[in-house]
């Protein structure tokens, strides 16, 4: 855990914010929040059979209150803090065993807060097995004033599982004295591997101040959220989604939403820019629906 944070402190993107916060050192105790969630199946259902929290993180149990899914554990995450402060650092851990299934979420949005020093990462590990399935899509994450952040994401996904796992970025509070663009930095990175160590792919979003193609005409100019939500499955399944999801441009809602397939054969991205948040999650959602319905259909042995 330790190794992975400090690594991060190391990012180029973070090397013009290496002071320390008055009030509190950087990842002094207090400040660097731990949960690991260990998932396995037991006969009909999946059980959390593991859980260590280190407070601000927290999640309290697993619930199975999905009643298309009942056997689904759903785990949701909370922060008992006012959200990502400057000097904090995060560790999260999510291994779902072999046959497994699982769903992990948050309470509510991630706000990165104003920063005048240091800034925060967060560090995530994912293992999913053998003909498991994981979904794990947070919701909006908010980059307030002059934050800083980076997040790094590891996935080690068996060939045959099924991983749903994405981001959804607001670019700052539009109704609150319009601080659009008005983040330092926002680093993400996602490394996806097989058990083998093989790496499937590798995809990195960078933005900072100074970026003078943030705001192109074809990139974010009539847009305030941005989602990447990575399906990662067999080629068969991925070619059934291909096959299965249109293109959607809703231009009374200014909302695009499409997929790419992903190298390797490994799967399929979905990538949403929308204006308001809620219509770039229901897009989201009925991209999850569709991969839930394959998943339920059998065709994967899950």
């Amino acid at each position: 855990m330790h190794k992975s944070l400090q690594k991060m402190d190391s990012l180029p993107e973070l090397q013009a914010y290496q002071d320390h916060p008055k009030q509190m050192k950087a990842a002094a105790t207090g400040k660097v929040g731990v949960l690991e969630l260990d998932f396995e199946r037991k006969n009909d259902k999946t059980v959390l059979t593991h859980l260590y929290r280190v407070t601000p993180l927290l999640v309290q149990q697993a619930l199975y209150w999905d009643e298309s899914w009942p056997g689904l554990p759903i785990c949701s995450i909370i922060s008992v803090g006012g959200g990502i402060l400057q000097g904090d650092r995060y560790y999260l851990e999510v291994n779902v065993k072999d046959n497994a299934y699982a769903c992990v979420n948050t309470q509510s949005a991630t706000r990165v807060q104003e920063m005048d020093t240091n800034y925060a990462t967060q560090y995530q590990h994912i293992e999913v097995g053998k003909n498991a399935y994981l979904e794990y899509i947070p919701d909006s994450t908010i980059l307030y004033k002059h934050s800083r952040s980076a997040f790094e994401n590891t996935i080690i996904a068996d060939p045959s599982s099924v991983v749903l796992y994405g981001e959804t970025i607001m670019l700052g509070r539009k109704y609150y004295h319009n601080e659009r663009f008005e983040f330092d930095v926002f680093s993400s990175a996602v490394n996806v591997y097989r058990p083998n160590g093989d790496c499937v792919f590798s995809e990195k979003l960078l933005l900072t101040e100074d970026e003078p193609t943030k705001n192109f005409n074809a990139v974010m100019q009539h847009f305030d959220v941005f989602a990447n939500i990575v399906c990662l499955c067999p080629p068969d399944m991925q070619q059934k989604i291909v096959e299965s999801y249109v293109f959607s441009h809703d231009k009374t809602l200014n909302v695009l939403a499409g997929v790419s397939q992903l190298p390797n054969q490994a799967g399929v991205v979905l990538r949403v820019v929308g204006q308001e948040s809620y219509h770039v999650h229901a897009e989201i959602k009925c991209f999850t629906k569709l991969v839930r319905n394959l998943v339920q259909k059998g065709m994967y042995n899950l």
